[in-house]
C-alpha cells in the first residue's frame, strides 16, 4: 500500500505491508514544500508551489508503482482545509498522477493519527490519548479499543505559530511570549478527558527527540524551549541532524506540545505511527474486506 501525504511542511511517501495486523515500512520519503508557509505568506497557495506539490506527488506515486503498490492514495491535510485554493491544489495532484486524491477532514485527519499510533504502540493503558502537532494543525484524541471517544483540532501547528509569532531567529523573549498567547488563546476553551497515557506522532514530536529523548513533559519540554531560543536554525539543523526548516518551526511546536502535556496531565510519549500508517491500515482493511466479500 502507499499513502502520499501532502501536508503544511512536506509531501512524504509511505510504502507499507501488511504482517499479522501490524505495519512493515517498505520505503519512505519526504520532500520538503512548505505549502502552509505559503498560505501564511499569501492567503493561498501560488501557481508555482501548486505545480511543485504535483511534481512531489507523481515522483512518489511512480515510487510507490515500481515497489508494486496494490493501492496508492493521496492524502491531503491542513492545506486543502485552509487555503482557498485547496480544491485546486487536489484537482492538480489527481491530474498529474492520476491517483484518487482528498483532503482529510479535521476528524479524518484524528482519527488517521490516532489508528496509527495506537497499533503501532504496546502495553497501552485503558485510556490512551494521541496528538498529532503538525505544520498547520493539532489533532487530539483520547478513548479507549479501536476509536477515541474524545477528539478536537485547532488550527493551529508549528509552521502557522513560528509565521504568527516569531521575529527573530533564534526567537527572543518576546517572540516566545507572543507565541503563548496566541497558544493560550487556541487552547483556552480546551477540556479533554484525562487519559492515563499520550503519545505524541508527527514531525515536531520526533524532532524533539533528538534533543530530550522519549518523553515530553514540563521539564523537557521547557529545556527543549530554552535550547532552541539560544541557536539559530541552521546551528540547531546541523547540530541535530534535521532540515532547517523543521528546525525554524521545533521552538514552536515545544510551545504547542507543552500547552496538551498540561491539559491531559501525563507526559507524551514520542510515538512511531500516524496519519500515514494509519491511512495505510485502513487501506489494508478494505482490501481484505474486497477480497473476503469477492
Amino acid at each position: 500500500m502507499g499513502i502520499v501525504d501532502v501536508g503544511a511542511n512536506t509531501v512524504r511517501l509511505l510504502v507499507a505491508s501488511a504482517d499479522e495486523g501490524s505495519l512493515v515500512s517498505i520505503r519512505e520519503d519526504r520532500v520538503q514544500l512548505g505549502l502552509g508557509d505559503e498560505i501564511e505568506r499569501g492567503g493561498r497557495i501560488g501557481e508555482k508551489k501548486v505545480s511543485e506539490a504535483a511534481e512531489a506527488a507523481k515522483a512518489h506515486v511512480r515510487r510507490a508503482r515500481k515497489l508494486s503498490c496494490t493501492s496508492i492514495a493521496i492524502l491531503v491535510t491542513s492545506p486543502g482545509r485552509q487555503a482557498p485554493n485547496g480544491q485546486e491544489l487536489v484537482s492538480r495532484l489527481a491530474e498529474a498522477t492520476g491517483v484518487s486524491t482528498r483532503v482529510l477532514t479535521a476528524e479524518e485527519e484524528g482519527l488517521l493519527a490516532w489508528r496509527g499510533a495506537v497499533t503501532a504502540a504496546t502495553n497501552l493503558p485503558a485510556t490512551v490519548a494521541v496528538c498529532d502537532v503538525g505544520g498547520g494543525s493539532t489533532q487530539i484524541a483520547v478513548g479507549t479499543g479501536p476509536r477515541p471517544s474524545w477528539m478536537r483540532s485547532l488550527d493551529i501547528g508549528s509552521l502557522r505559530l513560528t509565521r504568527r509569532a516569531f521575529r527573530n531567529d533564534p526567537p527572543d523573549a518576546k517572540d516566545v511570549a507572543r507565541a503563548n498567547r496566541i497558544v493560550a488563546a487556541e487552547f483556552d476553551e480546551l477540556a479533554p478527558p484525562l487519559p492515563l497515557a499520550a503519545i505524541a506522532v508527527g514531525g515536531t514530536a520526533r524532532a524533539l527527540r533528538r534533543l530530550v529523548g522519549d518523553d515530553l513533559a514540563d521539564e523537557t519540554l521547557l529545556l527543549a524551549v530554552r535550547r532552541l531560543s539560544k541557536k539559530s536554525s541552521g546551528k540547531i539543523a546541523k547540530e541535530y541532524g534535521v532540515d532547517e526548516t523543521r528546525a525554524r518551526t521545533m521552538t514552536a511546536g515545544a510551545l504547542i506540545l507543552l500547552a496538551i502535556h498540561r491539559r491531559l496531565g501525563v507526559p507524551l510519549q514520542v510515538g512511531r505511527g500516524g496519519v500515514r500508517e494509519g491511512a495505510a491500515l485502513a487501506l489494508l482493511a478494505e482490501a481484505a474486506a474486497a477480497a473476503r466479500s469477492a
